[in-house]
């Protein structure tokens, strides 16, 4: 089946043709025809198999833009709402669909004044809802369709209490669409206690990573990491290549860093334009580009054969990404590798990935600059014997015969020689330094119960600051919808720390600091 038979308007898609979609995966295929048809749903789906555009396209799809909020979707992080606000905001596009985001960790004020300038879907963590729900500046009295994307995620974060409150907030004449990798107890009884007769919607899991996907990690410092990843370019030699960067800005940088050394890339992320990332993409398809660098949100849905690397130059905390991210490779019975670059702080959410994935990842040895010169210098002989012995090539030299005689005239033979290769070597001794900004490796409470969360603890471990059970990174706040970003950090550290939290020392499960105003 195809997205055109699933009865959605031409304008959603012409959005789904632009993101490079074709056809529905299961939970989309089912998901999408039941919510079309009004029906509340449970979707049952492990990640990594489209569950944003399951939930997405319907909605997005009876959207009224002449009307004012109509949807909402509440999600367990930051990170998670931010990147299907992303999505959603490219698949509603064309309609003229205003999405919007909110999430702790940020500008409250500055989220309010978004919402006052319009919004038709809001997605956002449970903590700022509810926030901003107590300071009446996101009203649900108009809400048409209602979700709750990683159900199981937030019950195991404790946000039950939270998930209640925006629940009863919104009209009971709603459609509400469930998803959750996990079907607990809890998930059932908020089916029965705000759902309609809900339809389940379950997907069979099947391996979520290939086995002809080779996963290894690289410890490494923040600084480090861009010259680590050339050097790996260099010896890997790959064919296509993808690099993974967190934010834009990242993106960014990587990108003009690769290009000013000579290597052939090019990056993509949700700032630009639609031209110039169709451009991108058909220049990485088309063998005119080595590397391809990518945000998460940006690099999904992308139908691209050939891909021979793929480098987390930054790891996610979202084990959803992460599969998308080494999806991109070993494919069609072709082999893959995978590399993840992670600081110290970083292994609890590798180990989480791998208990998700069921599959080890192996530590790797970065290579040393002098193995990165070798290889380059073997890439550079092989270059220029096969230019030497190729006909069509040589054939072009011969109006330089002259100008060769004057230079070997006047200078030794092994001096050009040399200075040919220096222009064709990437020297570690003589490249221009290339300067990425540091961005703060993700922390980690702890490694949780279920194989990690995007929380850092999905369910069972109590993180250090955490309030309720589970916790972890990005983790709002009950009623105050902050993440712990939120808090202003200068009253933590202040010299004499016994004085502003005596007990924080005290190992005691659940323990908070708090600050003044805190209740």
């Amino acid at each position: 089946m195809k997205f055109t038979e699933l009865g959605l308007s031409e304008d959603i898609l012409s959005a789904i043709v632009k993101a490079g979609y074709e056809t529905p995966t299961p939970i989309q295929e089912q998901t999408i025809m039941l919510a079309l048809d009004g029906k509340d749903v449970i979707g049952q789906a492990q990640t990594g198999t489209g569950k944003t555009a399951a939930f997405g396209l319907p909605t997005l799809n009876k959207i009224d833009v002449n009307g004012g909020l109509q949807a909402i979707v509440i999600a367990p992080t930051r990170e998670l709402a931010v990147q299907s606000q992303e999505e959603l905001f490219r698949f509603g596009r064309d309609k003229g669909i205003k999405v919007r985001s909110v999430f702790g960790g940020a500008s409250i004020d500055k989220q309010i004044k978004a919402l006052k300038s319009g919004a038709h879907v809001v997605v956002g963590t449970p903590g700022r809802m509810v926030d901003l729900i107590k300071r009446r500046a996101l009203q649900l009295g108009d809400i048409e369709t209602l979700i709750l994307d990683e159900a199981d995620e937030m019950l195991n974060m404790g946000f039950i209490d939270d998930l209640e409150f925006i629940i009863k907030a919104t009209p009971a004449e709603r459609q509400t669409l469930l998803f959750s990798a996990t079907m607990p107890d809890a998930i059932k009884k908020i089916g029965v206690k705000f759902m309609k007769e809900p339809q389940h919607v379950k997907i069979v899991s099947k391996e979520m990573t290939s086995d002809l996907i080779d996963q290894y990690y690289v410890k490494t410092k923040e600084f480090e990491k861009f010259d680590v990843l050339t050097r790996l370019i260099d010896v890997q030699k790959p064919e296509l290549a993808i690099v993974f960067g967190r934010t834009k800005r990242r993106v960014d940088e990587i990108t003009r860093g690769l290009k000013l050394l000579g290597y052939r890339a090019e990056g993509i992320h949700g700032d630009l334009a639609q031209q110039k990332r169709l451009a991108v993409l058909r220049d990485f398809k088309n063998d005119n580009l080595d590397v391809l660098v990518a945000t998460d949100v940006a690099a999904r849905g992308l139908d691209i054969s050939g891909v021979t690397h793929v480098y987390n130059y930054d790891i996610t905390q979202d084990q959803e990404s992460y599969v998308h991210r080494i999806g991109r490779t070993g494919r069609a019975g072709k082999s893959g590798l995978s590399i993840t670059f992670v600081s110290n702080n970083e292994m609890g959410y590798l180990r989480a990935i791998e208990r998700l994935t069921k599959k080890e990842m192996k530590g790797m040895k970065p290579p040393t600059r002098e193995e990165a010169y070798q290889a380059s210098l073997a890439v550079a002989f092989d270059e220029i014997k096969r230019d030497l012995t190729d006909p069509k090539i040589s054939a072009k030299l011969d109006k330089f015969d002259q100008d060769a005689e004057n230079l070997l005239a006047e200078y030794d033979v092994k001096l050009l020689v040399s200075l040919l290769l220096q222009a064709k070597v990437n020297d570690p001794d003589t490249r221009p330094k290339v300067e990425i900004a540091a961005e703060k490796p993700l922390p980690f409470n702890g490694e949780g119960g279920k194989g990690g969360g995007r929380g850092g603890n999905r369910g069972g471990g109590r993180g250090r600051n955490d309030r309720r059970g589970g916790g972890g990174y990005n983790r709002d706040k009950r009623g105050g919808g902050r993440d712990r970003d939120d808090r202003n950090k200068k009253d933590y550290y202040k010299k004499d720390k016994q004085k502003v939290h005596p007990k924080a020392t005290e190992k005691k499960p659940g323990f908070v600091i708090r600050n003044k105003g805190d209740k």
